[in-house]
């Protein structure tokens, strides 16, 4: 699908507005997504007002990417733990079994 047909949202980035392309139906998800970003260049330039918005930008991107890896990890491990325990349930059904 062109952009040119593509629904558009506003959203807001460290004051500086951006009309951005998206799926259409997806403008609402885009938008938490960039209020979520703002939040943290916010954070970030909060921290140190002498620092540029791309290095704002940079440090945003690499804790949220950070927040990410974090999340699948522990996504990972709990996924893992079902298994083992399914395992463990299945195992212990067996035995019961005359």
């Amino acid at each position: 699908m062109s952009d040119a047909k593509r629904p558009t949202t506003e959203i807001a980035l460290l004051g500086r507005h951006y009309t951005i392309a998206c799926d259409p139906g997806a403008e609402d998800k885009l938008s938490r997504a960039a209020r979520y970003l703002d939040r943290a260049m916010q954070g970030i330039q909060s921290q140190s007002s002498a620092l540029s918005n791309d290095r704002v930008t940079v440090m945003a991107a690499l804790n949220i990417t950070h927040e990410l890896l974090e999340a699948l990890d522990e996504r990972s491990d709990r996924e893992a733990e079902l298994t083992r325990l399914g395992e463990r349930l299945d195992e212990a059904l067996k035995d019961r079994q005359p």
